[in-house]
């Protein structure tokens, strides 16, 4: 099928620290996951995408490597993955993994290499090193906080970051010395919407950076094809990539970003060659540079704008580079779709057919059912999202309406801006009413994350054979989107309403309606039979759209 499956995909993202703990230590683990494969094929999943399951210190909870090509011992082994990537086919599910391909961490051998050394290394430094403080540099760094970190060992001078100090950015080269700075590729959203601060003077002295096929730089792209290999040798499906667009260097960030889109074009006329089914997703939106695109998706990230008008109700914090709106799903009503249908219209300009994920919520800032927003009103969202003409992706527990959990403590480096805490929609999968709902054996205060302590929580058991349940619901949805290929991504969407309620038709054949407001809706429309609904009323010449109602209706001949 080549990477074609990608665009019928439905997609489950599991953080493995929170999902199931087999052993008792109060962290999930692969083990756990193979004894849950049955719950996330019934629902429908065909594809799960894990959060980073290498070795690492988790000072960025894994996204801070030590050892590519070994799992954390804490989630069990490579033989682990191996299994559960095995039992995963058997049941029709592939697996995606977690690439963080722009930085390491500290722990890394070939950083410590690097670290313990006097001076650059022979056959081509791994990491960006000077030995003075540049007076300009790259600048998508974490707000507040310096890009340039002091060599903590013998290594003199200083390193460059790419997130957290812990996090040494890999030398990929560098581009456009003395070039003028200039604006970013149309259709430009990376991995986040941190302001660019682009200066106008140049260093005195540059010769620190390398150029882009300078040995070191040759080192890791040959080190990224390595790793890769690894993984997709032993059965996974492909990657999801963690800040991909962060790998070449360039103050001005425009040539630089189309040097990195060149470099993973290299990487898919190889993966052509010796892996052909295996897919790439960016985190966020791949650069619209000129030529072909190296990444099967676009991915509407949660923390970017278009996925947060929709959703973002500001409950677990502010996010430092969005402004403060009503949502669209919002039982107020106040919201608009607008900057969500200009995204996706520009994404889709120039390609058309490109798949763009779309997800529930995801690990890095919040849930669908945060704050105020009640189980009431996740059958709107869900409709939503599973008939849109995205490729959907559900965040474990969404599927029973799990709660963002506020005021939970910093860990793993869950508060990486004091406006928010992402450990908030990163508590353990609740699966029954037995201690710990069922997530695992471990004493209470040992477990990675606090239970959601309200006795009423939802959880997997009390929802299983429940008609009127969140779990039923995304069920019921995902097996429609299955049985109805205009719900999928290769039919047509056609705006009806961009207000309250919403409506769309998908392949000239069905329409959608949604309501997430709490005050009822009208909508003129004739000629539908409803296919699967609630709080929807065909009237001659009108549908009426209770509070949070839904629905889908096959349109007449």
């Amino acid at each position: 099928m080549g990477r074609e499956w990608l665009a019928d995909a439905v997609m489950y993202e599991i953080y493995p620290q929170s999902f199931a703990d087999s052993d008792g230590d109060g962290v999930g683990d692969l083990r756990g996951v193979i004894d849950k494969l049955d719950h996330i094929a019934s629902l429908g999943i065909d594809v799960i995408w894990f959060n980073p399951c290498f070795a690492s210190p988790f000072v960025d909870a894994g996204y801070d490597v030590s050892d590519y090509l070994t799992i954390a011992p804490r989630y069990g082994t490579n033989d682990d993955m191996a299994e559960l990537v095995a039992k995963a086919r058997q049941r029709g599910i592939r697996v995606v993994l977690d690439l963080v391909a722009g930085h390491t961490s500290i722990e890394h051998p070939w950083f410590q290499k690097e670290l313990n050394a006097d001076g650059p290394d022979p056959e081509g430094d791994r990491y960006i090193w000077s030995e003075q403080l540049p007076e300009r540099t790259w600048t998508r760094q974490q707000p507040g906080t310096p890009a340039w970190v002091r060599s903590p060992g013998p290594r003199p001078g200083y390193y460059l970051k790419n997130f957290y100090d812990e996090q040494p950015a890999l030398n990929f080269g560098w581009v456009s010395r003395g070039a003028a700075a200039q604006d970013t590729p149309d259709g430009l959203q990376g991995e986040t919407d941190q302001p660019v601060d682009v200066q106008v003077a140049r260093p005195r002295d540059d010769s620190w950076r390398d150029a882009i096929d300078a040995p070191g730089p040759r080192r890791n792209r040959q080190a990224l094809k390595d790793i890769i290999g690894h993984w997709l040798g032993l059965g996974v499906a492909g990657f999801r990539v963690d800040m991909a667009f962060s790998l070449v260097k360039d103050e001005e960030l425009t040539h630089g970003y189309a040097e990195t889109v060149a470099l993973w074009r290299e990487i898919r006329q190889w993966l052509d060659s010796a892996y052909p089914d295996a897919v790439l997703i960016p985190e966020g939106a791949e650069p619209r540079v000129g030529g072909p695109l190296a990444f099967d998706a676009d991915f509407f990230l949660v923390i970017h704008d278009a996925h947060a008008s929709l959703f973002n109700n500001q409950y677990a914090g502010r996010l430092p580079f969005q402004a403060p709106r009503e949502p669209f799903f919002d039982a107020d009503g106040g919201g608009s779709t607008r900057p969500f249908l200009d995204a996706w219209a520009a994404a889709r300009e120039e390609h058309p057919d490109r798949p763009i994920i779309l997800a529930t919520a995801d690990h890095d800032f919040d849930r669908l059912r945060c704050g105020p927003r009640g189980p009431e009103q996740l059958g709107a969202a869900l409709t939503f999202l599973f008939t849109w003409g995205n490729v959907p992706c559900l965040y474990y527990g969404d599927e029973i309406g799990m709660r963002y959990l506020p005021g939970l403590p910093n860990v793993e480096g869950s508060i990486c801006d004091p406006g928010y805490n992402r450990a908030g929609c990163r508590t353990p999968m609740q699966w029954d009413d037995s201690p710990n709902a069922g997530f695992s054996t471990a004493d209470a205060a040992k477990l990675y994350l606090p239970i959601d302590p309200d006795p009423d929580r939802p959880t997997v058991a009390a929802q299983q054979n429940d008609p009127a349940s969140t779990l039923t619901l995304v069920r019921e949805l995902i097996a429609l989107r299955r049985a109805t290929p205009a719900l999928g991504t290769r039919a047509s969407t056609r705006i009806v309403s961009e207000g309250y309620p919403l409506a769309y038709v998908r392949g000239d054949s069905h329409l959608v309606v949604v309501n997430p407001r709490r005050e009822p809706a009208t909508l003129a429309f004739d000629g539908v039979t409803p296919l699967w609904a609630s709080g929807v009323e065909a009237r001659p010449g009108e549908l009426r759209v209770a509070g949070f109602g839904y629905g889908v209706f096959t349109l007449e001949a």
